[in-house]
């Protein structure tokens, strides 16, 4: 029973694969006028508006299934995206890193080997550490007595001074800034004189202030100041002469005083310090350590 229904299947099935190959053929070699293509239109025309409202009905589901698919799209794009602005930005960075360090050192190797750190040995060194307050009174450098470094050698960087070394061990030394309220430079006004003392204002660590200038001296807003460097034989100043401190911003003057007010610019930036040079192996100055 089950061969002949196989049988029967088998027969049926050939049949209609001839009767397709048939129709086929017949489609293809008959005019479009033909009987055939005349009931393919008739069975086109009927089946068209199932077809269109079938199609409208599916669209939802159709526009449905695309935005799920455009948003997942999207979402990986844009996390695509995120991933190389980051990576854009990282080298970006370190791009801008480089070219600050890279400014710094040239002006630290564009530093008169003549004028005043002559007859000194420059250690360049980076800062590692820097005060937890807005006072920037000190900062600590890679760089010790192992180095060469000593108490006392002077600080600079490649626009003025910075300070001097007041402790150090063998691999680090910490400076004390000229910003710090402790300190005091003999400086001298260019290009003549006279001298004064050079702190920072009380309140004010990006400003520095001249002392002790009688009020009767002449000076003018943009003179430099630089450090004097003095000595009679038995002390002497803790800097040695001529290094840039800063430029002259106003000066005041009260009815009852004796001294001017002198406000000064320092050059150097102490908020913004990344290599500096200190100068070792200098000549002895009487009275100061090292």
């Amino acid at each position: 029973m089950y061969r002949k229904q196989v049988r029967r299947r088998r027969a049926v099935l050939v049949i209609l694969v001839v009767l397709a190959l048939v129709l086929i053929s017949t489609t293809f070699s008959e005019s479009k006028s033909g009987p055939l293509h005349t009931v393919q239109q008739g069975v086109a025309s009927v089946f068209a508006p199932l077809e269109e409202g079938a199609t409208r009905a599916l669209k939802p589901a159709r526009d449905l299934v695309n935005w799920v698919s455009e948003t997942f799209n999207a979402r990986g794009e844009n996390s695509e995206l995120k991933t190389d602005v980051q990576k854009l930005r990282s080298r970006l960075a370190r791009a801008q890193s480089a070219v600050g360090e890279n400014q710094q050192l040239k002006k630290l190797l564009n530093l008169d080997r003549g004028g005043a750190l002559a007859d000194y040995k420059p250690m360049t060194a980076r800062v590692i550490g820097r005060p937890p307050t807005v006072w920037y009174s000190t900062v600590t450098i890679d760089a010790g007595s192992g180095d060469g470094v000593a108490v006392n050698d002077p600080v600079i960087n490649g626009d003025g001074l910075i300070g001097r070394v007041t402790d150090l061990t063998h691999w680090t030394s910490n400076v004390t800034l000229i910003t710090d309220p402790e300190s005091a430079v003999s400086g001298r006004v260019l290009p003549n004189g006279p001298d004064g003392v050079v702190q920072p204002e009380a309140g004010d660590p990006g400003t520095m202030l001249l002392d002790f200038i009688d009020k009767n001296e002449p000076i003018h807003e943009g003179q430099i100041v630089q450090t004097a460097g003095w000595s009679n034989g038995t002390i002497s100043s803790a800097f040695p002469p001529g290094i840039p401190i800063g430029e002259v911003r106003d000066t005041t003057i009260g009815q009852q005083e004796t001294y001017q007010h002198i406000r000064i610019n320092p050059f150097a930036d102490m908020r913004d310090l990344d290599y500096v040079q200190v100068a070792t192996n200098g000549p002895k100055r009487p009275g100061v350590g090292g």
